[in-house]
């Protein structure tokens, strides 16, 4: 049984958080908001708890988790080293969106890390997931809460749909605020390379070092064989049980595409369109999911994922996404949508 409560404030639901805290300690696992997505949270110096998130997510063990801690002294022991490139970003972006990728001190298991010498580490912003995790007096390993490959958790009833029967609790903090997973970049080599993006955007971290790589997975798909080197890299992920494909290109070639291959699907298939709020009406499928106005990357990352799930809800069989520039917040939200399509990408 999955215990569910709410917990929106510290002082008035510290009981609950205390309770939640108990169990990550007697080796359980609970899922708690954060401000980019809702995470599924196991002691993260237990091999065993490691085991056990992997088993209620369905995901790879290849696939690294990230340990979350509730203030920057607990960094220190988890690590072998800090870099300068590190410390300017923990600077800038502690607590918040940003998880670091650091050389693993010995403390660190491997079951948490994928069996690699890294461990991702996160201080997030959200005032619910620090004290529990402060409470838990231990770092708390935690990937997205939901089953692998589906759309990450906004919400708690998101996670409930996914998970409920499979882990012990349910923090239920209302709704992210960002509704996308944390920036990744790795700083445990000379130069920093940014391996996921969020909302810590490349500009953000360019005007912050000067300059960093970018790893090829950020834009394509990694080739079989090669393995992850943070969570979200190497497999489908994001997806709707509908079929997602991105049109992508100046708006009205965009709309027409859209239009003429909603029109060429085989009618027995409910049709679907995750579309902005400038062209929500222009359009002849079954179904308009709409994200947010173009002007306002922020509003479409933060209702991404809920519309994905939408699809599902909608029983939509074939869903098309508008593409959007691979700048700021919009390489993010591509991100994402080409993971959710498997790369299935028409240019117009």
């Amino acid at each position: 049984m999955t215990l569910i409560c709410k917990a929106e404030n510290i002082d008035n639901d510290i009981a609950v958080l205390n309770k939640a805290a108990e169990i990550i300690r007697s080796g359980g696992l609970v899922a708690f908001p954060t401000e980019t997505v809702y995470g599924l949270g196991g002691d993260g110096l237990d091999p065993k708890a490691a085991q056990k998130i992997y088993a209620a997510k369905g995901r790879p063990s290849d696939n690294p988790l990230i340990l979350h801690i509730s203030h920057t002294d607990e960094l220190k022991p988890l690590v072998k080293e800090i870099p300068k490139s590190a410390e300017k970003l923990m600077e800038r972006f502690w607590p918040g969106p940003l998880t670091l990728i650091f050389k693993k001190a010995d403390i660190v298991p491997y079951e948490v890390t994928g069996g690699l010498d890294t461990v991702a580490i996160r201080f997030p912003q959200n005032s619910i997931a620090r004290k529990f995790i402060s409470l838990c007096g231990r770092p708390v390993a935690a990937p997205s809460a939901n089953s692998s490959g589906r759309p990450s958790p906004t919400r708690a009833s998101h996670v409930e749909f996914d998970l409920k029967g499979k882990i012990d609790m349910i923090i239920d903090g209302g709704h992210c605020e960002f509704g996308l997973e944390s920036t990744i970049v790795d700083v445990s080599k000379d130069r920093p390379c940014l391996l996921r993006p969020g909302s810590v955007t490349v500009e953000m971290l360019e005007d912050m070092l000067g300059g960093i790589d970018i790893d090829k997975a950020v834009t394509s798909k990694l080739e079989a064989g090669e393995r992850p080197k943070a969570p979200g890299m190497k497999y489908t992920h994001y997806s709707p049980s509908a079929k997602v494909i991105i049109v992508r290109g100046n708006e009205e070639n965009v709309v027409n595409k859209i239009n003429q291959l909603v029109s060429q699907t085989d009618k027995c298939l409910k049709t679907g369109v995750i579309a902005s709020e400038e062209t929500k009406d222009r359009y002849i499928a079954d179904e308009v999911l709409v994200t947010g106005s173009r002007s306002n990357t922020a509003e479409i990352a933060s209702n991404l994922f809920k519309m994905l799930r939408k699809c599902d809800h909608h029983n939509i069989d074939v869903v098309f996404a508008e593409g959007l520039p691979e700048n700021e917040l919009g390489l993010a939200i591509m991100n994402r949508l080409k993971k959710a399509a498997g790369y299935k990408i028409y240019d117009v």
